[in-house]
């Protein structure tokens, strides 16, 4: 009871609606949340990005040693 009534408080509500936000959270489908990409590019999409140039290699790729 005392772990509810610290989670409630620090996020900003009674006790009643942080069981309420719990249970909505257990009962929610797994399709319902939106992934970490699309809340970033819903947030920064209008800025734009960022076009990097890549420099040459100085070196070749040189093939991994699978015996190692």
């Amino acid at each position: 009871r005392e772990r509810l009534r610290i989670r409630a408080a620090a996020h900003g509500r009674s006790m009643e609606a942080e069981i309420r936000s719990i249970l909505s959270e257990a009962v929610s489908e797994p399709g319902d949340s939106v992934g970490l990409f699309t809340t970033l590019m819903d947030r920064f999409g209008d800025l734009g990005g960022v076009e990097l140039e890549l420099p040459a290699r100085a070196t070749p790729v040189r093939a991994a040693d699978p015996s190692t």
